[in-house]
C-alpha cells in the first residue's frame, strides 16, 4: 500500500434549505394567514480519527467533501429535513490546519476522536414564523485544509541509511520490510506489532516503526527530512540504531552524534524522549573495536546485536518491554493525581 502522509482538500458543509412563503385561508377568514415551514440546516463535515486507516492515501484521489443541503419548507408550517453530514474517517495522529493561515485546528490521536471541521448553513425561516416574509438560508461553512499525518507508535527505530533498521523490524515482528543495500531502502514508515507472551493469562505487545534514514541536514528538509522526524515526534521510545562496523565508511561515533544533533534540531521534544542504543552489525570486522571506543566516549548503556544473524534482539525486546512498563507506570500516575487534582 502506497504511504501518504500529507494531502490538502476542500471541504464544505451543507447550504441550509429554503424557508416557505405560504398563506393559509379558507372560506370562514376574512385574511390569509402566513404558515410557511423553515428549512433544515445543512448537514456538517466532521471529521473522525480512525485505528483501521494508515495512510491519507484516498485523500490524493478525492479532494472535495461537502455534505448534504437542507431540505425545503413546504406550507402549513412543515420543515425541510436536516442535511446528512458528511463523514471523513482519518488515521489516528492526522492534524488538521487551516491551508491558509498554517494555524492548526485540531489533532486527532484517539480513536473515535471527532470534531466538527465546517459546520451546515442554517435553514430559511419561513414567514409563519416571521408573520412577515422569508429569512434567506445560508450557506454551509467552506475551507481549505491541510492534513498531516504523525503516526503514532511505541517505538521509532531511527539511525543512518542502511544502519540495519528494516532488519531488526523485520525479525521482531511481524511486518516484513523492504531490505537491500542502498540508501533509502525504506521510503516510508512501517509500522510493526511485537507480541511477548508473559505468562499462561497476560501477553505485552508495542508497535514500532522502522522510519525512514536520515541525512545531515534533516531537519531542514533534506533528504526524506521532515517527512521522517514528523513520525518520530509521535513515539515514546527512540531506539537509535548504529552500524557499528562502519561499513557504509562512516564512523560509528560521528553518526551517533549527528543524529542527535538532527533530532534536537528539529523538535526539543526529543530532549525528553527515553533512549535505547543498539550497536548493530556486531557480526562483523570492527564493531568490537569500534563499539569499545563508543563505550568510552559515551558511556551509558548500548545493547549489541546482529540483526542479520539474530543475535541480541531477544535482549533489545525486553529492554523496550522494561521502559515502556516503566512509561505506562509513569503515565497511569499522572493520571490518577491530576483525577485527584
Amino acid at each position: 500500500m502506497l504511504f501518504v502522509d500529507e494531502a490538502r482538500i476542500f471541504v464544505q458543509g451543507g447550504k441550509g434549505g429554503q424557508g416557505c412563503e405560504s398563506f393559509y385561508m379558507d372560506k370562514r377568514m376574512r385574511n390569509p394567514r402566513p404558515d410557511g415551514g423553515d428549512g433544515g440546516r445543512g448537514g456538517n463535515v466532521i471529521f473522525v480519527a480512525d485505528r483501521a486507516l494508515r495512510t491519507l492515501l484516498d485523500f490524493k484521489y478525492k479532494q472535495h467533501y461537502k455534505a448534504k443541503s437542507g431540505g425545503h419548507a413546504s406550507s402549513k408550517g412543515k420543515k425541510g429535513r436536516t442535511g446528512e453530514d458528511c463523514v471523513v474517517h482519518v488515521p489516528q495522529g492526522t492534524i488538521i490546519k487551516d491551508y491558509e493561515t498554517g494555524l492548526q485546528i485540531k489533532d486527532l490521536v484517539d480513536d473515535g476522536e471527532s470534531i466538527v471541521i465546517a459546520k451546515g448553513g442554517r435553514g430559511g425561516i419561513g414567514n409563519g414564523a416571521t408573520r412577515r416574509g422569508v429569512i434567506l438560508h445560508e450557506e454551509g461553512e467552506q475551507r481549505t485544509l491541510l492534513l498531516e499525518l504523525k503516526m503514532i507508535a511505541d517505538v521509532g527505530l531511527v539511525g543512518f541509511p542502511n544502519a540495519g533498521k528494516s532488519t531488526i523490524i523485520t525479525n521482531i515482528s511481524k511486518v516484513r520490510s523492504p531490505i537491500a543495500n542502498y540508501p533509502f531502502t525504506t521510503k516510508h514508515p512501517i509500522l510493526g506489532i511485537v507480541f511477548i507472551e508473559e505468562n499462561a493469562h497476560e501477553d505485552f505487545s508495542f508497535v514500532v516503526a522502522d522510519l525512514p534514514g536520515i541525512i545531515e541536514g534533516a531537519h531542514l528538509g533534506k533528504g526524506l527530512g521532515h517527512q521522517f522526524l514528523r513520525h518520530a515526534e509521535r513515539t515514546k521510545i527512540l531506539v537509535h540504531v548504529l552500524d557499528m562496523a562502519g561499513t557504509e565508511g562512516r564512523d560509528p561515533l560521528d553518526d551517533y552524534e549527528k543524529l542527535n544533533i538532527e533530532l534536537e534540531k528539529y523538535s526539543d521534544k526529543f530532549l525528553f524522549k527515553h533512549k535505547i542504543v543498539v550497536a548493530n552489525k556486531m557480526d562483523l570486522p570492527e564493531a568490537e573495536e569500534n563499539l569499545k571506543r563508543f563505550k568510552k566516549k559515551f558511556g551509558g548503556k548500548v545493547i549489541p546485536v546482529s540483526a542479520a544473524e539474530k543475535q541480541g534482539l531477544d535482549k533489545l525486546v525486553k529492554t523496550i518491554q522494561k521502559v515502556l512498563k516503566k512509561i505506562h507506570k509513569e503515565e497511569n500516575n499522572a493520571q490518577e493525581i491530576s483525577k485527584a487534582g
